[in-house]
């Protein structure tokens, strides 16, 4: 059963925090491994390749980029839109290399799951985005995203040092991900429908006739 449950626990680990910052989990994995501050399972070494030093200093560049970005309001919801394809492919070929070989057929099975699990934990990072940049404050911003960053750094030492924890951590982490994406989205399509043209005059107009019928 641990032979099993450690490798789902890891690659569900490594989704979570793709979804919130794929070049943040490759390098912080990578860096991880490099140092020796965790030391991987037999069947993990196909995980060995995110210490390579290119790999190292190009998911380095590319999470110094998108540190910054994710500091700026409005710049980091544009990057949240154009990363929400990328990560959920990203977050599951990262994932999937720690469960080791697979069949096809199961290798598809994962990619489409630790995909999915990806995206939830992205799409609940794009909503909050949405919501805290409607406050003309940025200090509420640079907080989220550090923790966003704090969160990466200790899903990925989590999934690679204890991926028995991860495996459940990693379960409520999509599942309020999904609650939460979902409870905001609801709430910010119904903040723009409520500032659509001509709403609040036919909501007035409506109230007025309603008030002229009554005796």
């Amino acid at each position: 059963m641990g032979e099993t449950a450690g490798p789902v626990g890891a690659a569900l680990g490594l989704a979570v925090a793709s979804g919130l910052s794929l070049y943040g989990a490759v390098f912080v994995s990578g860096l991880t491994i490099r140092l020796g501050w965790v030391h991987l399972a037999p069947a993990w070494t196909t995980l060995h390749v995110l210490a390579d030093p290119v790999v190292l200093a190009v998911s380095g560049l590319l999470f110094l980029v998108e540190f910054l970005a994710d500091k700026i309001p409005v710049v980091d919801s544009l990057w949240d839109a154009v990363h929400t394809v990328i990560r959920p492919v990203g977050g599951a070929l990262l994932a999937s290399r720690a469960l080791g070989e697979l069949s096809p057929a199961a290798e598809v099975l994962a990619l489409l799951l630790l995909g999915g699990a990806t995206l939830a934990t992205h799409a609940a990072k794009a909503t909050t985005r949405l919501a805290v940049n409607a406050s003309p404050e940025p200090v509420s911003n640079v907080l989220i995203s550090l923790a966003e960053n704090g969160v990466v750094a200790g899903a990925v030492w989590m999934a690679l040092a204890h991926p028995l924890i991860a495996l459940g951590a990693g379960l409520v982490a999509v599942t309020l991900a999904v609650t939460v994406a979902v409870w905001l989205a609801r709430r910010i399509l119904g903040a723009f429908g409520r500032l659509k043209p001509g709403h609040g005059s036919a909501a007035r107009r409506g109230g007025r006739r309603l008030r002229s019928s009554v005796p």
